[in-house]
């Protein structure tokens, strides 16, 4: 079934959700963005999308409209909103409740949570892109199911609660450790080495962690407690007193995990 969507917000996430949406066939009707400049912009690659900064969308032709903004706008700009009759109003977040959206001018309300890291122009592939999905009747949560699954062969139901605790994850996964691939990157390039070097150590970290597990994969100083290289590591740090402590905390939560 085609679908008549509307993008709300002009992000990495309605990026890349907004593209994958019409390469499965579905029209992507509006953009809005607080910033009708901005809307406008995002909108020239879609040429049936209308635009704008108003949200009175009830005379907008669309049947799924999607929150793709801040975690922190959600519910201001859904409590704001005007919405044709039986419209369904979803939002993307990983963070935030289904109930985000209780004061929305709607019952058909819902979560469509593509669990991946986006970045505008990156390709990804949506196909093999987790979508968690949510809804409070079945009418809602199966046209979100199969608007997921137009775009990924991974679409799942997951409730407040469990895409709560996704996120938190996923924070740990892939924010925290790229921050960490940057602090590596520093160091290097303070002895004019460059970041690729690291490459075959980080896909291999990767690899054997989704082969035999992460905890079983885990190798280094703290886990050996080698304390003469890890105080040695960790003096070297002292010209940034804030690495050093995440260096002291992180590698004592190794030791600490693996003693018990």
């Amino acid at each position: 079934m085609t679908h008549r969507i509307a993008i709300l917000g002009t992000g990495n996430v309605a990026w890349h959700l907004a593209r994958a949406l019409e390469n499965a066939g579905h029209i992507i009707a509006h953009i809005y963005n607080r910033d009708a400049q901005k809307a406008k912009q995002f909108g020239l690659d879609y040429f049936n999308a209308s635009t704008g900064s108003s949200l009175n969308l009830s005379e907008i032709n669309a049947d799924i409209f999607i929150l793709a903004i801040s975690d922190d706008s959600i519910e201001e700009v859904a409590s704001s909103l005007s919405l044709p009759e039986n419209a369904i109003l979803c939002h993307t977040s990983g963070s935030k409740p289904l109930k985000v959206l209780g004061y929305a001018p709607t019952e058909n309300i819902g979560v469509f949570y593509p669990l991946q890291t986006f970045s505008k122009g990156k390709k990804v592939d949506f196909e093999n892109i987790p979508i968690c999905i949510e809804a409070e009747n079945r009418f809602i949560l199966d046209a979100l199911r199969a608007l997921g699954d137009s775009i990924s062969s991974k679409t799942q139901e997951i409730s407040s609660q469990q895409r709560k605790a996704i996120h938190l994850a996923a924070v740990f996964a892939c924010n925290f450790t790229n921050h960490m691939f940057t602090v590596a990157q520093s160091i290097l390039q303070n002895q004019e080495m460059d970041f690729e070097l690291l490459k075959p150590l980080i896909v291999e970290t990767l690899n054997k962690s989704f082969e035999i597990g992460p905890e079983r994969a885990q190798t280094g100083p703290a886990i050996r407690e080698d304390l003469k290289t890890l105080d040695l590591q960790f003096d070297s740090l002292k010209s940034d007193p804030e690495l050093a402590e995440i260096y002291r905390l992180i590698s004592q939560h190794i030791i600490d995990y693996y003693a018990n």
